[in-house]
């Protein structure tokens, strides 16, 4: 299972496209406007569009994946707006990031299979300075919905890796939440190197503050 899921983002991130753009996510460019550049971490970050915003925002950047072809983009990516982002491969508790660290983490659709999310957002919440938050956007629990009247709307195809707004403040419920938002959107999204549409989705917008002051 690990094998399958750490191949199939492999192969997507191999291409010579990125697979999500370049441009950062609305929502998390939206909320670091309000904060003074410090110490961020993005998990599950792919091919590196928001950590790299992050760093042209006078961010210091920290990022990782399972993906090494993503780490690749993402390097590449940051060489050509001439920043600095530390992104590591692998599991999160091998890589070394230090406990009560970061002013935020960004988790923006990190979607894990359903039997380690609990597990990972505990983890990686270590991270967070007192007082830190954390910026998560994902898929909510209706997505599926909006997918099968459009498969390219894309995202998971279980609802077990999906978000309701119970699971979300379950696995960060030793935290403040400053903002917790379910909504169907629209979004503009590459289908192709050529072809663009607007696609429905279901997302949910958290903001969570640490309690340790």
């Amino acid at each position: 299972m690990e094998n399958e899921w750490l191949q199939r983002w492999e192969d997507r991130f191999q291409k010579e496209e990125y697979a999500y753009g370049i441009e950062p996510n609305k929502f998390l460019a939206q909320q670091l406007n309000h904060f003074k550049p410090g110490k961020i971490l993005f998990g599950a970050e792919g091919e590196g569009r928001n950590a790299v915003y992050a760093a042209k925002e006078g961010w210091n950047v920290s990022a990782f994946d399972i993906s090494t072809e993503g780490k690749n983009k993402a390097l590449k990516l940051a060489k050509s707006n001439q920043v600095h982002i530390d992104y590591r491969v692998g599991h999160l508790p091998d890589l070394k990031f230090k406990p009560n660290h970061f002013d935020v983490i960004a988790l923006i659709y990190a979607h894990f299979p359903a039997e380690i999310r609990k597990k990972f957002h505990s983890i990686v919440s270590t991270h967070l300075k007192p007082g830190g938050r954390i910026i998560f956007e994902a898929f909510g629990e209706h997505h599926l919905k909006y997918r099968k009247e459009n498969p390219n709307v894309g995202g998971p195809k279980d609802q077990a890796s999906l978000f309701s707004k119970k699971e979300a403040q379950k696995d960060f419920k030793d935290f403040k939440v400053i903002l917790l938002e379910e909504k169907p959107v629209t979004s503009r999204r590459f289908i192709s190197q050529w072809h663009r549409i607007c696609t429905p989705f279901y997302r949910r917008k958290v903001i969570v503050q640490n309690y340790r002051i």
